[in-house]
């Protein structure tokens, strides 16, 4: 990493990131095992994920991939249960894993707006469930969960990743209160576009990219290391007065 703050604070503490194969959760992940935690990740992308944990390993760094499907809960607890087995309590929990997969309104059914939302929102939930009782035993814990831009920006083309995506916002403000009394930090992050190699790859063509930059007061390109250090900031004890809130981290586009 070219730079980056050292969080003593995060030093041999058990972090969960989901969606850690790739992306934003890679950077995550690869963030955190440089401040000595204990990381573990989840990720549907078994071949990507297993390559990042060996790179990471052979560095000297405790890091643990469990495969899941995070539309199926009973998966979800399951992988969370092996990561505490592998690593020890998790006091920190970052809410990444989503899929901002395109669709017109019109294409909408009911079965796909089950599946979206389960992709996007519902595991958020049933990730911090699971790993509030260690937290609590411990009377510390920081949950991060990822939101997005793009409901704020009102994208078009993706109505339920708006809305599931809006969300968290809810969830985060809605349980940040009942969790505060045992020391348990929850906020969200609401990044920009981040320039991943997906987004690279699917829509960042040289149009789009002019565009962004004129829109932005800040007049770069964002990458998942961005996002990576806001997260290791809100982990960290350094920012233990703050909780309940939603920061945006988009050089300033909207």
């Amino acid at each position: 990493m070219k730079y980056g703050a050292i969080y003593p604070s995060l030093k041999g503490r058990t972090v969960l990131v989901t969606g850690g194969g790739s992306g934003i959760g890679a950077s995550l992940v690869e963030h955190f095992a440089a401040q000595d935690s204990r990381v573990g990740f989840l990720d549907i992308a078994e071949t990507a994920s297993r390559k990042l944990a060996r790179k990471l390993t052979r560095r000297g760094h405790t890091v643990h991939f469990e495969p899941c499907d995070l539309t199926d809960i009973a998966a979800l607890r399951k992988a969370i249960r092996a990561v505490r087995r592998e690593l020890g309590p998790i006091t920190v929990l970052v809410n990444n894993a989503a899929h901002d997969e395109r669709h017109q309104l019109e294409d909408v059914t009911p079965e796909y707006f089950d599946d979206r939302i389960a992709v996007n929102l519902r595991h958020q939930l049933f990730a911090i469930q699971a790993v509030v009782p260690d937290m609590k035993r411990r009377k510390n814990g920081s949950i991060i969960n990822m939101g997005s831009g793009s409901w704020l920006l009102g994208a078009p083309g993706m109505p339920i990743y708006t809305a599931s995506k809006a969300a968290i916002v809810g969830l985060t403000r809605g349980i940040a209160r009942e969790l505060g009394e045992h020391n348990i930090r929850v906020n969200s992050i609401a990044p920009g576009w981040i320039l991943t190699e997906r987004q690279m790859a699917l829509w960042a063509n040289e149009e789009a990219l002019e565009k962004l930059l004129k829109d932005q007061a800040l007049k770069r390109l964002l990458k998942p290391a961005d996002i990576a250090r806001w997260v290791l900031f809100l982990a960290s004890d350094d920012s233990a007065a703050a909780t309940n809130q939603s920061f945006i981290v988009d050089a300033g586009w909207l």
